[in-house]
């Protein structure tokens, strides 16, 4: 008998365990200390370019020296135990893939790769990781030039006020309507449309768990809630699996 197939979304609070900052935590948060309108739209990076690129690549080396913790040691055992395993994730670093996931789509871009702002290109090895900052919450610094047509270089995340990439919104919705069970992790259930996926999974006759510390907006829509850190639930889910 085949294992299910398993959807997990994940949101900051999965890698916030990890001490990657979360943005919308009131006392942590990276928008409670930093002016979003200032670093993270594209109007901003054409108005102050060096700032925001001083400050995504000081963001870039604080995720290289983070590491994955049990909750996304505990998907990867899942996937490595026979298990299909698609990981949809609004966050933009790189801690399921270091854990072992294989099938991971990141809806909100990804910090450590950049791209030309005005045609796209990219460089290999990617500039926002060369040399990484020892600064402070990142100084001004100017981005490289792109060698195609001479634009600058800006974090390929995506911004406020911009579309979530088509291919990676269009693979999470047909991997939802495909799997069997979908596990929503540590997301505060308010970005949109990222925030909508739970309630198409349950339309679609889909049961959902949430693991998150404290419930979330889309806590009274899911079946079972289960009141636990990212790590901790889920070690209890791969447990509930192995014992299944």
């Amino acid at each position: 008998m085949d294992k299910p197939h398993l959807v997990f979304l994940t949101g900051a609070g999965m890698s916030a365990e990890s001490g990657v900052p979360t943005f919308r935590d009131a006392l942590t948060g990276l928008w409670s200390r930093f002016d979003a309108e200032a670093l993270a739209t594209p109007a901003a990076f054409r108005r102050d370019p060096e700032l925001v690129w001083g400050w995504y690549r000081w963001r870039a080396a604080q995720l290289l020296d983070v590491q994955p913790h049990a909750g996304h040691d505990a998907i990867a055992t899942i996937e490595r135990r026979g298990f299909k395993v698609d990981v949809i994730t609004q966050n933009v670093d790189d801690l399921h893939e270091r854990a072992g996931n294989r099938n991971v789509v990141h809806l909100h871009g990804k910090l450590l790769r950049s791209r030309c702002i005005d045609c796209g290109a990219r460089r290999d090895p990617d500039p926002i990781t060369l040399d990484p900052p020892s600064s402070r919450e990142g100084e001004r610094e100017a981005p490289p030039r792109c060698e195609v047509c001479g634009g600058q270089f800006r974090p390929d995340v995506v911004w406020f006020g911009e579309a979530l990439p088509q291919a990676e919104w269009e693979y999470a919705q047909d991997a939802l309507a495909r799997c069997d069970r979908v596990i929503v992790v540590g997301t505060s259930g308010l970005v949109q449309p990222a925030a909508s996926l739970p309630s198409l999974a349950r339309a679609l006759g889909k049961p959902v768990l949430e693991i998150n510390p404290q419930p979330s907006a889309i806590t009274p829509e899911v079946d079972a809630f289960w009141a636990l850190p990212a790590s901790t639930g889920l070690t209890r889910l791969l447990d509930e699996l192995d014992n299944a």
